[in-house]
């Protein structure tokens, strides 16, 4: 798709697109190792009086356990009014000076992390290319859906059949944090559910810069329907887990189960904090059973809690960033979500990164050299309690541009790969639904609803077309693994005590891990890639069982529906 200020490159032409990376988990700092404040000093007073005179901004202020009065007492003193709080995840919304309040604030020994209320984040996809042969869209009738015939994906890790055996529950609810849901696709529709959809974005025209973000709202308020996705990568995702069979273009890897829409990402594919925190906290709340994260948290590639090349506000930032999304994901977790996320885009071995020029990301212009290394974490990817998975191209190596490392990926799955063959074609990438609204908005399709290249597909078996769009990315690797969690959660699920379905996620994790396909590191495990006529090579480490490339394995939907464990 795309990353902070559009940084990830179109298709793969790139040998490394830009997207997650990651780095071995750090613990986050503890109230011990903030520095104390057992008063305010003169200085502090001063910025205090600026802020009430100066610009304002909304700030995410998180608290040790147990201590939230001294916190609220600090954004007092910062010169800071509370607008809201959450108990649940331990911050305060505060509103406060933009120069000092967080530096201010964050001196105090109650006070874990905090970070300014804006876009610190995008999803991990990347369009497929648009080629001109037309051949390259030829595939045979398969059995089953009209489009099924270019769905290798489902073939290569028995979705196919598995949708036979055992399509998933209604009683399973997953959600989709991402960009939105097109819930009238006529693909997804049938599985959507409107009613526990929420949006939890409000679309910004512009960023803090003035640049174009999300672009005019197309709604009063700017809060789009929940039923509605400007973007595509929402859709593309929620149609992968859950197509349903219908007759229509393709079907997901468990079209049986129910789709909800739970918005944390802008039109443009960036993402807030205070979003993300929103939606794993309600997933918590309304019983999902299995979460799909197919973004990472920016506007820092790598989060560092200490490194010196950042000042006290930025490192206090990316505390926040850290500390906020591991309470959200425990918290979701404790409510019985399972919690799935893409590995990333960067083409890197992320146990071993050593520099990192493309942080802050946002707001464009930010970006500084500075160093980093494997006691930096990536959100969420690395958090606790998060799978996350490869990408593989067509053929089943570990596709180009994905990340990877031994201590980071947990399983993968198909995620496409244009370059993985001779030449390069769309094909090899990822078909699933796409938002008619948003491909015209995109110039993909011509105004009498012909699709403009390779990449979209549009099928009117049923009359009424609907549209279908290839991508590449761990953003498509990560439904597949999610789509496989929801049939696991099918079958071996209990009742839940306000309805539905419900099983562990440390026994979903167990389970998922045990259905999967071991796959070795390639020989040798020095693995070379020559695309575009440039070359890298990528080292797996590992063994058969849990490997650097494909984790535990690959996902598999038809061992996950008759294997016994």
């Amino acid at each position: 798709m795309r990353g902070t200020t559009r940084r990830v490159a179109s298709g793969v032409t790139a040998l490394a697109l830009l997207g997650l990376a990651a780095c071995t988990p750090a613990t986050p700092a503890t109230p011990a190792q903030q520095p104390t404040q057992s008063s305010q000093t003169a200085q502090t007073s001063q910025n205090a009086r600026t802020q009430v005179r100066g610009p304002q901004a909304d700030y995410l202020v998180f608290y040790a356990e147990g201590r939230q009065r001294q916190a609220l007492d600090a954004v007092t003193h910062a010169g800071g009014t509370k607008v809201s709080e959450d108990t649940r995840l331990g911050y305060i919304l505060a509103k406060g000076g933009r120069d000092g309040f967080a530096e201010a604030v964050g001196g105090d020994a109650a006070v874990v992390g905090v970070s300014q209320d804006r876009s610190i984040g995008h999803a991990t996809a990347a369009p497929g290319r648009s080629f001109p042969e037309a051949g390259a869209l030829r595939s045979g009738r398969a059995a089953g859906e009209p489009l099924a015939g270019r769905q290798w994906d489902m073939r290569m890790i028995g979705a196919d059949r598995a949708n036979a055996k055992n399509p998933g529950s209604k009683d399973v609810l997953v959600a989709v944090i991402d960009t939105g849901i097109d819930g009238k696709h006529p693909d997804i529709a049938p599985n959507f559910d409107r009613e526990l959809s929420r949006n939890f974005v409000t679309d910004k025209p512009k960023d803090e810069n003035g640049e174009t973000l999300d672009g005019p709202c197309e709604v009063a308020g700017c809060k789009d329907p929940v039923d509605q996705d400007d973007d595509g990568h929402g859709t593309h995702v929620a149609s992968t887990i859950a197509s349903p069979i219908n007759g229509i273009g393709i079907a997901g890897v468990a079209p049986g189960v129910r789709l909800v829409n739970v918005r944390a990402g802008q039109d443009s594919g960036f993402f807030f904090l205070k979003p993300s925190l929103d939606a794993l906290a309600y997933a918590g709340d309304i019983g999902v059973d299995v979460a799909n994260l197919s973004y990472y948290v920016d506007p820092w590639l790598y989060n560092c809690a200490r490194n010196p090349a950042d000042t006290r506000k930025e490192q206090l930032e990316q505390q926040a960033i850290v500390t906020g999304m591991q309470r959200a994901i425990d918290y979701a977790r404790k409510k019985g979500v399972t919690i799935i996320s893409a590995l990333g885009n960067g083409s890197t071995d992320l146990g071993r990164p050593m520099a990192d020029d493309k942080s802050p990301g946002y707001p464009e212009g930010s970006a500084k050299a500075r160093k980093v290394d494997n006691t930096c974490l990536n959100v969420p990817a690395e958090s606790n309690g998060v799978i996350s998975v490869s990408a593989l191209g067509p053929s089943g190596r570990k596709a180009v541009y994905s990340d990877y490392g031994a201590e980071q990926t947990d399983v993968a799955a198909p995620g496409g790969d244009t370059t993985d063959g001779q030449g390069a074609k769309a094909t090899r990438s990822i078909l699933a639904a796409a938002p008619e609204r948003a491909l015209r908005a995109a110039g993909r399709i011509a105004a009498d609803g012909t699709p403009k290249g390779a990449d979209v597909v549009r099928d009117c078996t049923r009359g009424a077309c609907s549209y279908y769009q290839y991508l590449d990315g761990t953003s498509m690797a990560a439904p597949h693994a999610t789509g496989v969690a929801a049939l696991l959660v099918s079958r071996f699920g209990k009742p839940a005590p306000g309805g539905g379905l419900t099983l562990d996620p440390a026994t979903v994790e167990k389970l998922l891990y045990a259905s999967a396909d071991p796959k070795p590191c390639p020989t040798p495990r020095q693995h070379v890639y020559q695309t575009f006529g440039q070359t890298q090579t990528h080292v797996c480490e590992g063994d058969t069982a849990d490997n650097g490339f494909y984790g535990h394995g690959v996902v598999d939907a038809w061992k996950a529906v008759t294997f016994e464990p």
